[in-house]
């Protein structure tokens, strides 16, 4: 037998949508491609921010901070609603409309944008939305393939939007360079929605009980056997310990993907050029690999050694981490060195919370419900994005404080996944019995 199923349970998935589609690990790929064409919408936003700047002298930074702040709201709060619409309908209707959304989005803010709100309409509102729905779309359908490989899946669909602009965001600068920024953002714009509407046909979730073959339960990990509906879920003490967990965690890496050229000036590294390449582009690219590496990682060892514990270690290396940012100013290297472990410490966060809402509350309706986890990321965005900008003004833009915050935000919650989330999750499944 190929690809993890039995000979039933192979053809039932090829009999109902083909032997490409009904292959799990070509939903898987398309899943991750998808991701990709959807990460620079997030990550390539810094590469934007000189040109606006330029464009838009007379506004304060925070003003053009706030179109990443509306971009990471509406990518994250409409999600819910797209999450219930994709357990119910199936995902490749909600694929399509995210996809033209994430076309129209760049194309119409490169071609027609002449003021900021028309880019909070544009790259915040409309980009945002589109994102939301593909980046849950795609990382619930992992959940939903691959139970027996909970945290690698998602781990691998989350990589590609950690990842992807690794592959793109020199290209992106170039194109910045030649085209400035709102050719740039036409053209990208363009293309990624192109990829994405392909990735569309392809994905679906798998059918009514399909299960990979000789499929285990992970020792190291409790999967209940309920399915929580939305509500069931926020009736659980565990989701709202689980999303203050991930709010505090999102703050320090949203914080320095959307402001970081604005950090490494900060730390007056900002005109240092690495083999030639301006440092910004160059650590960005550099992160956006450990990033992806992150959730890959962190999501097949929690497979082995659970997700508190994981989270635990991981959060507690991100605090550190993000308080050592404070302490390199001047110090090109330590920037270009250090920026990549901020990420490879971060990342995580996208893999094992979207793992662990399908072993808490079950993976039928893991796209609803991880979409309503998913708002934390929202939440983070106002205080990493716009509020840290606002903070940062008040010290002479020095980003010294939101990193303090965030750091005391990650040891937190490093204590709380495994002193506090933990035990009450083991009683709770193990109660099921």
């Amino acid at each position: 037998m190929a690809n993890g199923s039995t000979a039933a349970e192979l053809d039932l998935a090829q009999q109902t949508y083909g032997p490409i589609v009904g292959n799990r690990w070509i939903q898987l790929a398309a899943g991750v491609t998808a991701m990709v064409v959807i990460s620079n919408f997030q990550y390539a936003f810094t590469l934007f921010t000189p040109g606006l700047k330029q464009q838009f002298a007379s506004a304060p930074y925070s003003d053009i901070a706030l179109i990443y702040t509306l971009f990471i709201l509406f990518e994250t709060w409409p999600v819910p609603v797209a999450g219930y619409f994709i357990d119910k309908f199936g995902i490749r209707n909600l694929m399509l409309v995210g996809s033209v959304l994430i076309f129209v989005g760049w194309v119409l803010g490169g071609m027609f944008a002449t003021s900021l709100f028309h880019l909070y309409i544009y790259y915040g509102a409309l980009a945002g939305t589109g994102c939301g729905i593909i980046y849950i779309a795609t990382v619930a359908n992992a959940v939903k393939w691959f139970p027996d490989k909970r945290g690698l899946a998602a781990g691998l669909t989350a990589a590609g939007f950690g990842g992807g602009s690794a592959l793109t965001l020199i290209p992106i600068s170039g194109s910045i360079s030649s085209m400035g920024w709102a050719g740039a953002m036409t053209a990208w714009g363009i293309g990624q929605g192109v990829v994405a509407l392909v990735m569309a046909m392809i994905l679906h979730h798998p059918p009514k009980g399909w299960l990979p073959k000789d499929w285990a339960q992970p020792k190291a990990v409790l999967q209940t056997r309920r399915e929580f509906s939305a509500v069931q879920m926020m009736s659980q003490k565990e989701f709202y310990i689980m999303y203050a967990m991930f709010l505090m965690v999102c703050t320090g890496g949203l914080m320095t993907t959307g402001n970081m050229s604005q950090i490494a000036k900060s730390l007056n590294v900002f005109d240092a050029k690495v083999m030639g390449i301006a440092i910004v582009p160059f650590v960005a690219t550099l992160a956006g690999v450990t990033n992806a590496f992150a959730r890959i990682m962190w999501g097949t060892v929690s497979d082995r050694f659970g997700r508190e514990n994981t989270m635990a270690f991981a959060f507690a290396l991100e605090g550190v981490l993000i308080f050592l940012m404070t302490q390199i100013a001047g110090n090109a290297i330590a920037f270009m060195i250090l920026m990549p472990f901020v990420f490879l410490a971060w990342g995580e966060i996208y893999a094992l919370f979207s793992a662990i809402t399908g072993d808490v509350f079950g993976p039928k309706n893991a796209s609803g419900n991880y979409g309503i986890m998913y708002t934390a990321k929202g939440l983070a965005s106002i205080m990493a994005g716009w509020g840290a900008a606002a903070v940062a003004a008040m010290y002479a833009g020095s980003f010294s404080v939101p990193y303090y915050i965030a750091a005391i935000f990650d040891i937190v919650a490093a204590v709380m996944a495994l002193l506090i989330l933990k035990p009450i999750i083991r009683k709770r499944i193990t109660g099921e019995g």
